[in-house]
């Protein structure tokens, strides 16, 4: 009896082994997601700053008005915006239509 004890103790402590290693390697590739996840976040948000940065001409925000300019050298639509800024764009005719931006 005594040399079954002993194996008995010696498969438990490799079930509470394999258990802690399993457990440990769940975590670890949790962590390695997680991980990827704020890399991959990070990344999106690195693109959206620089979407808006090369958007920065157009500002958030209403449009006030508009106007356009024809028959001169520069013309263009110009956009008048709430918050009291303006942007040019400017304008060719193809045939009969106005064509701006």
């Amino acid at each position: 009896m005594g040399a079954g004890a002993i194996v008995t103790v010696g498969c438990q402590t490799s079930q509470q082994d394999l258990e802690s290693s399993t457990s440990d390697s769940l975590e670890q590739s949790i962590n390695r997601l997680n991980q990827r996840l704020s890399n991959l976040e990070e990344l999106v948000e690195k693109k959206n700053r620089t979407k808006r940065k090369k958007d920065a001409k157009t500002p958030s925000g209403r449009i006030q008005s508009l106007t356009m300019r024809t028959g001169t050298e520069d013309d263009r639509l110009r956009i008048y915006w709430d918050d009291g800024s303006t942007s040019d764009l400017p304008c060719t005719k193809e045939q009969f239509i106005w064509v701006c931006g």
